[in-house]
């Protein structure tokens, strides 16, 4: 049905396990896996005890993200095994949802799998759903595992 899947994922246990239903689905439909993580562009200012802060270089923040990127494409190549064709996409964008919606299109996807942290409550409403700006966004179908 689907030959190429774009799987944002964010290190959460929520996403660790939701990776072998995604592989399951892969090796059913024959699909490729493109892996994105999206980070945010701006770098976060750190405040110290002082009333000054101490800022990170835009250079340093990106590099940052890279490591910390390649270390969860790491360990999600680990879960998903040999048996699947799989590409990794670091992005960098100021919404978790826009930088899913343009990586699909850059990764030429044909789908996009997500986890949905279920959130409810006031967690829901201050966080909001990252995963139902993806399906109201979308021109794809997303697929969303709980």
């Amino acid at each position: 049905m689907f030959k190429h899947l774009l799987v944002p994922i964010d290190g959460s246990d929520v996403t660790k396990k939701s990776l072998k239903n995604v592989l399951d689905l892969a090796k059913k439909d024959g699909a490729s896996i493109t892996l994105v993580y999206v980070s945010d562009p701006m770098p976060p200012m750190v405040y110290s005890d002082s009333s000054l802060g101490y800022g990170f270089s835009q250079r340093d923040h990106k590099k940052a993200c890279d490591a910390f990127a390649k270390n969860l494409f790491k360990n999600a190549l680990a879960v998903l095994g040999a048996g699947v064709t799989v590409r990794t996409l670091h992005t960098f964008s100021p919404s978790l949802a826009g930088g899913v919606l343009d990586a699909a299109k850059k990764a030429k996807a044909d789908a996009i799998v997500m986890a949905s942290h279920k959130r409810t409550g006031i967690k829901g409403v201050l966080l909001g759903s990252q995963t139902n700006e993806v399906i109201v966004h979308s021109s794809l179908p997303v697929i969303v595992l709980g």
